[in-house]
């Protein structure tokens, strides 16, 4: 029989807010939402750190490049801090969105030169009946943004620029 603790598990959640994101290094995977769950099962006959650690985690995208390298880095992380039996469980539903992101995470983005998600908010262009999504400069704050490519550095990202301080940035698309 396994039980859980809870001072195992909220040290686990600290040792994983120091792993950062591959593609934007500025964002924990806890600021990104990606760990769903996180239990620590005590081995019956163990001491503090002996038992298994089980790290749940829904990558951005189902094909993110980047996630085998955040599961290796999160395994790295546990194992560095003394935890030896580690199982990693990917969950693809429900489905990652950028609701998941803490508010500290987005900030982090903006702070970075990344738009964050917003909630969808529209513009009509005076020169089209198409509507588009209102996307915030993160240098200057500025809305007067135009899309340049639906695809930025990376695939949840697109590329925007400025008509105000005429910047190209990424905005982490919502979804």
């Amino acid at each position: 029989m396994t039980t859980t603790t809870t001072t195992s598990t909220a040290a686990i959640w600290k040792i994983l807010e120091q792993v950062n994101d591959p593609e934007v290094p500025v964002l924990s995977v806890i600021d990104l939402g990606i760990v769903r769950d996180v239990k620590f099962e005590v081995s019956p006959t163990g001491g503090d750190l002996e038992g298994t650690v089980i790290v749940t985690v829904t990558p951005t995208y189902s094909g993110c490049p980047a996630t085998d390298v955040i599961n290796m880095n999160i395994r790295m992380a546990l194992l560095e801090n003394g935890y030896k039996n580690i199982q990693l469980k990917t969950v693809l539903s429900p489905a990652w969105t950028t609701e998941w992101m803490t508010e500290a995470g987005k900030e982090k983005l903006k702070a970075y030169g990344i738009a964050p998600p917003k909630p969808q908010q529209t513009v009509c262009t005076p020169d089209s009946f198409q509507q588009e999504e209102a996307i915030q400069c993160p240098h200057c704050n500025s809305y007067h943004t135009k899309l340049i490519s639906r695809f930025g550095s990376t695939a949840c990202k697109a590329l925007y620029q400025c008509g105000d301080c005429k910047e190209p940035f990424d905005y982490f698309k919502c979804h």
